[in-house]
């Protein structure tokens, strides 16, 4: 009700920007602009009809082909994947790590939560390619690496999902990785198994085992609801996309760092040479192009 009032008032001042006064005429054309500013932005919202389009979003990361440049790419694209929830007032906060031997991470989940963000993030599922001279070898070679994201709606308890305990194997291990002596000297973090599908979930960044049991099974819920999409074939494109191997060939987008820069969406051919806002989180452009090309495919 409260997103229903919201979107009430909007429209409510919607409807008086063309109120104008003796005085205003004067400022009609800041009017007319002010106008089709607030009509664009209501155009936008049409391309957020999903079912959990308005919710928080489960992202994964997974290194894909590429050894240590691999692992190193994914908490790249880790660290930019944060700075586009910060910039954008979106929170987040890791639930799963699991860290390279070497340098950067195997695969990872975050929890992005603020209104639209599952919306918005739907359109990074996929994979990833970098390509930069190296920094983990002696001779600088130029490295080609890979890394997969996956997306998955944050979903409360629901009657299409059904979770009976006696199917759940529930493991307690030590957590690994940054989080402090409490984390890393007790049996905190959970892994839990549905044993009828051999889905794994599993959490280790909060510091009580409770917590992360919870964050667990919000995540195993995700799993298996995408099971579940994925047995009705026409909607499993709409919320992650067929699956690809993080590797040549499959990528929806490249970022080039030598011998030029560059970053080119594939399925959009929207690209910028500013890589390094990119990296920094400014993907807002590539996101929105993404968006409106669904919507021409679907028409």
């Amino acid at each position: 009700m409260n997103r229903i009032d919201e979107s009430l008032r909007d429209l409510d001042e919607l409807s008086r920007i063309g109120d104008f006064g003796p005085e205003e005429e004067r400022d009609i054309r800041k009017q007319v602009e002010a106008l089709g500013d607030e009509i664009g932005s209501w155009e936008f919202r049409l391309l957020f009809s999903g079912p959990h389009d308005r919710g928080d979003v489960l992202l994964s990361i997974h290194a894909g082909a590429g050894g240590v440049d691999a692992q190193d790419w994914a908490e790249m694209l880790l660290r930019m994947y944060l700075r586009y929830a910060e910039q954008n007032g979106f929170k987040a906060h890791v639930i799963d790590e699991s860290r390279g031997t070497e340098a950067g991470i195997k695969s990872v989940t975050i929890e992005v939560s603020g209104e639209y963000a599952y919306g918005y993030l739907r359109t990074e599922a996929g994979v990833h390619r970098l390509v930069r001279l190296s920094p983990f070898n002696a001779n600088q070679l130029r490295q080609t690496s890979f890394a997969l994201v996956e997306i998955l709606p944050v979903l409360e308890d629901t009657a299409e999902v059904e979770i009976r305990s006696e199917e759940l194997r529930i493991d307690t291990y030590r957590a690994s990785g940054a989080g402090g002596q409490h984390v890393n000297k007790t049996d905190s973090a959970v892994r839990i198994t549905h044993i009828p599908t051999g889905i794994v979930a599993s959490s280790q960044s909060e510091r009580s085992q409770l917590q992360n049991r919870e964050q667990a099974m919000k995540l195993l819920r995700a799993k298996l609801y995408q099971r579940i999409l994925e047995e009705r074939e026409q909607e499993t494109k709409a919320l992650k996309g067929e699956h690809k191997s993080a590797e040549w060939g499959n990528q929806i987008r490249s970022y080039v760092l030598h011998p030029y820069n560059l970053v080119k969406d594939h399925r959009t051919k929207v690209e910028t040479a500013d890589t390094a806002k990119v990296l920094d989180g400014g993907i807002g452009t590539f996101i929105e192009a993404a968006l409106k090309s669904n919507i021409v495919a679907k028409e």
